[in-house]
């Protein structure tokens, strides 16, 4: 097998034609409640069981369970595939005890974005053949490279990003291979907890995995495939029938951008989206991206046809469904593959990078690909979507502690997600489902930190008639000498506002120094901090939805009261004029002031206001006036 790319797509078993006609409903009913079951109590297994913050704590982890064609089954998230397994270790030389390991990016058919992302793939037997698949997949604290976390914004190549590893058979029928085992742990800074992690996470999917079998021996492989290919059949036409029919025929383009690389300086770096409906088939065309980035942002996704592509971001389409509710219910399996085309540019772009092109933050552009398609379907929807979020981004300490011992710490802390047209933004999510910030307690207990602040981040969701949620205000104090870590985008181009509604505020880091807070930017390596500063994080706002002006004073008044907009940007934004007899009170509204002021700002607006709003950083940007550090707050 070649070392610089994976072979030909789909070598892995093809799926007959549909099979799924003449199920029983009831059995239908209990084996798609089991497979969720089955979901479920593998991810609280790792839960209980992994030691790192990272997993235990953050829940950065995902479970997929599959058939043996490789397909998704399940859908509450996105997970990796096990189709690079299959691609190297035919189902026919599997045996019961096998357990498959990988993590390389360019060898796994596009399911893993970057090496910290250790999968593990347990086969499933029945009456002596394979005939599912359970997987699971963590963000693991360290595995190797050239800083600490492995995930080093200055990365030219993967080599400096860790250590890849192609899928290979860590488990042979049941025994451990010793040697592979010893180079994983020699290649990581926690090779105990990198360790624990891996036992976690493999014991939970072999329990799925007998779990699964189950289902096989009491009702027999014919009646569960059937019902596999009928929740298939489900996704397919939900996706074909319900939503995609809300979308107008015709051709819709968008484009979006990542604006720094961590090696050369900050420019727009370019993704582009047409999108072409006609019936009920989407394709999606990337033609125009950039070419690949010297630093780490590229993200390899088109391998398998673009499979685990098109499951990662048909989620954003629930947006049209009639009521949240009916869009919480719908759940996103590889049925939904059989609406989506996807046309990728040629080798050497973002989205299509050559090896070995850097990875490790990939997360910008896997983010941006999402805002992209909520752009494209807003157009032919009169701005009936979410507006734009952006909840990833990594920040991390590490050095020596007062007992001379090394640390670690690693966190993902998320944003506000946009304004709807039918709902302000949630506050502080992560687009990982149950993932959570860091407990203090824990940071405090395990590593020499303070935490000093944990806070909504106030006026930094976009304004609108639907407001955008807001992001985090996290304040860390450290205890020694050591440095930080970050990995985040969206430190000029806040969070697009949609259909009227305004930018959300941009993340920022800041450490104090000689009494001033100097920003890091995005991508920060190992910056210095010493004992007794304070390391400031300030996450994204999601992205208001509609005129700020239409939104009802007595919500504004609300905001205020709550500490999420402040009186200042009631007034500017909201145009919302509050009476306050004291510093401390809140006020009231004054309604005849508030009216002239509206009516002053809307003669000043334009009559014809672009449907989606980037905010001030993309004119800085245009301009080349942003610079690779700004003030805090900028």
């Amino acid at each position: 097998m070649s070392l610089t790319s994976a072979k030909p797509s789909k070598p892995w078993p093809t799926a007959p034609a549909s099979v799924a006609s003449n199920v029983d409903p009831i059995i239908l009913q209990i084996i798609e409640g089991t497979l969720n079951s089955i979901e479920a109590e593998i991810e609280y297994a790792i839960e209980r069981t992994a030691r790192s913050p990272m997993i235990r704590e953050a829940h950065d982890y995902r479970v997929g369970l599959f058939d043996r064609y490789c397909r998704k089954l399940t859908g509450r998230s996105y997970s990796a595939m096990p189709n690079a397994v299959v691609r190297d270790f035919p189902p026919e030389t599997m045996r019961p005890g096998d357990v498959f390991l990988m993590n390389d990016t360019y060898l796994t058919e596009g399911s893993i974005g970057h090496l910290p992302d250790l999968c593990s793939t347990v086969p499933v037997f029945h009456e002596g053949e394979v005939v599912a698949y359970i997987q699971a997949f963590g963000h693991h604290d360290d595995i190797g490279g050239k800083v600490p976390g492995s995930m080093p914004g200055t990365a030219a190549t993967v080599f400096e990003e860790g250590l890849a590893i192609p899928p290979v058979k860590l488990y042979s029928e049941g025994v451990r291979n010793e040697a592979v085992y010893t180079i994983i742990k020699r290649n990581t800074r926690v090779p105990e907890m990198l360790a624990a992690d891996l036992d976690s996470e493999m014991q939970a999917c072999i329990m799925g995995a007998r779990r699964m079998a189950g289902l096989f021996e009491r009702f027999g492989r014919a009646q569960v495939e059937a019902c596999f290919q009928a929740i298939l059949d489900k996704c397919r036409d939900i996706y074909r029938n319900e939503l995609l029919a809300k979308i107008a025929d015709g051709e819709y383009v968008w484009e979006d951008y990542v604006e720094h690389d961590g090696v050369t300086d900050p420019k727009l770096h370019k993704l582009v989206m047409k999108m072409i409906k006609k019936g009920g088939r989407i394709t999606l065309d990337f033609t125009g991206t950039d070419p690949q980035s010297t630093g780490p942002i590229n993200w390899p996704a088109d391998y398998a046809d673009g499979a685990f592509l098109i499951k990662w971001i048909a989620p954003i389409l629930r947006n049209l469904a009639d009521t949240p509710e009916r869009a919480a219910e719908i759940h996103v399996n590889e049925g939904v593959c059989e609406v989506f085309d996807i046309v990728f540019p040629p080798k050497g772009t973002l989205i299509t990078p050559e090896w070995p092109a850097a990875t490790n933050a990939r997360s910008f552009v896997l983010l941006r690909v999402l805002g992209l398609l909520a752009g494209v379907v807003a157009q032919a929807v009169d701005g009936r979507m979410p507006a734009d979020q952006e909840t990833i981004r990594y920040t991390g300490f590490y050095g020596t502690d007062a007992d001379g011992n090394s640390f670690l710490s690693r966190e993902v802390l998320g944003g506000g997600s946009g304004g709807r047209y039918y709902a302000d933004g949630n506050d502080a999510i992560h687009i990982v489902p149950d993932s959570r910030n860091q407990p203090a307690e824990f940071t405090e207990t395990r590593f020499p930190l303070l935490v000093e602040k944990l806070a909504l981040n106030t006026d930094s969701g976009g304004a609108g008639l639907r407001r955008g949620g807001l992001g985090y205000e996290k304040h860390y104090r450290a205890l020694v000498d050591c440095r930080t870590i970050v990995t985040a985008d969206r430190v000029r181009l806040g969070c697009y506002g949609l259909n009227g509604g305004k930018a959300g505020a941009p993340f920022c880091v800041t450490v104090d120094l000689d009494g001033e807070a100097r920003d890091l930017g995005g991508l920060v390596d190992g910056e210095p901090v010493l004992a007794g500063q304070i390391v400031r994080v300030v996450t994204t706002g999601g992205g208001g939805w509609g005129d700020p002006l239409q939104r009802e004073p007595e919500r504004v008044h609300q905001d205020v009261i709550e500490g999420r907009v402040s009186p200042e940007r009631a007034r500017e934004d909201y145009g919302v004029v509050l009476i306050r007899a004291s510093g401390l009170d809140d006020g009231e509204i004054d309604h005849d002031a508030t009216e002239k002021l509206r009516a002053d700002k809307r003669a000043q607006q334009s009559p014809s206001p672009p449907m989606i709003d980037r905010g001030a950083g993309y004119d800085l940007m245009l301009s080349g006036q942003a610079k690779p550090r700004m003030k805090a707050g900028v």
